[in-house]
């Protein structure tokens, strides 16, 4: 069994303070520092301003436990899906998205899900555990690789919203992001970061109060509670009236728009009191809605709505001045739309 520490739960104080306490100067700290994030090298070998020796000396101490793209799947659309090997054999999936001007990583936070929302492959998935923070950053730094790779140019945008709930990883999720928009990391603006979360209140208002600059989404899909129940297990105990209480405190703290993810299905919330419901809901906080298409996880209950249904969504919004945009899915040749990340990932297509 490998006892070696991983260099990367590590932070530049302790990195510092660890080579002073070996009898080298507390700059090699920086060094390994500038090595493990900005260039986010995997391998002691590469870090070719440090001494054969001194690279010996880390790799006798110490090991770097990166991930690896176990599987790489290429959708016709352009979308990649990535399936990620983390250092103890389990797999997460994480998903390059392009569009004409953006690149947009959604990454997992999480080894499967306990939030068993009904119409998500990924709730299928016991909940393993909570990713790392390096284990989240090297998704990124995968996806911006094959940004450039494949498309010309660098990841633009950030979503978790991948496998997992974030806010249940509240720590480790923050500690990632802190490094992917630090200069010694990624340096990429907060604001192309979203955070999405099914609604836990206590855990927004706790990112409201601890000032984090990224944005902040809702998988919502219905503004009436016996319906959102229904689909979504976790409004039990954390109800729309509680979800909104939250959000209007977000929005005091922040001062910014919160995005609400919608998905309608037919013979769910595609009648005009689930209409109406939302547009009553979105009146009372800053809000723009993402109509999102449905991806089928397979012949349930579960079934994209019409798009007179959708195209009604879009009319009774936007007639009350509400912000609106419809999401057409990308990657479902490959189970890579939203929904369907479910470690299905078979075989390898570069």
């Amino acid at each position: 069994m490998n006892t070696k520490q991983d260099i990367r739960a590590l932070s530049k104080t302790e990195l510092r303070a660890f080579f002073v306490s070996k009898g080298f100067p507390a700059f090699r700290g920086n060094q390994v520092y500038a090595w493990l994030w900005g260039k986010a090298v995997y391998n002691f070998d590469d870090m070719t301003n440090l001494s054969k020796d001194l690279r010996q000396f880390l790799e006798a101490n110490f090991v770097i436990n990166h991930i690896k793209v176990d599987t790489l799947q290429r959708a016709n659309d352009g979308t990649i899906k990535n399936a990620i090997k983390l250092h103890d054999g389990l797999i997460v999936e994480s998903v390059l998205i392009p569009t004409k001007n953006r690149t947009t990583a959604c990454v997992s936070s999480q080894v499967g899900c306990s939030l068993n929302c009904h119409f998500c492959a990924t709730a299928r998935l016991k909940k393993m555990r909570n990713l790392n923070p390096d284990e989240i950053y090297d998704q990124v730094v995968a996806i911006n690789r094959q940004s450039e790779l494949y498309h010309q140019r660098k990841l633009s945008n950030i979503v978790f919203m991948g496998m997992g709930e974030p806010l249940l990883n509240y720590k480790n999720v923050l500690a990632a992001i802190d490094k992917i928009t630090s200069d010694e990391g990624l340096a990429m603006a907060p604001k192309r970061i979203t955070l999405s979360t099914v609604g836990l209140p206590k855990m927004i208002k706790k990112l409201a109060d601890d000032n984090v600059k990224f944005n902040l989404a809702v998988s919502l899909h219905a503004a009436i509670d016996s319906i959102r129940s229904k689909m979504m297990p976790i409004n039990e105990v954390s109800p729309i009236a509680d979800l909104l209480e939250s959000l209007q405190y977000w929005h005091a703290k922040t001062k910014r728009r919160i995005t609400f993810e919608y998905v309608v299905w037919q013979g769910i919330n595609d009648d005009q009191k689930s209409v109406d419901a939302l547009v009553n809901l979105c009146k009372k906080i800053p809000v723009k809605v993402n109509l999102i298409e449905y991806n089928a996880i397979d012949d349930g209950p579960f079934q994209k709505a019409s798009k007179k249904a959708l195209d009604n969504y879009v009319k009774c919004l936007e007639d009350n001045n509400i912000v609106v945009n419809v999401r057409h899915s990308r990657g479902q040749d490959i189970d890579a739309a939203c929904g369907q990340l479910a470690n299905k990932t078979v075989g390898s297509v570069q």
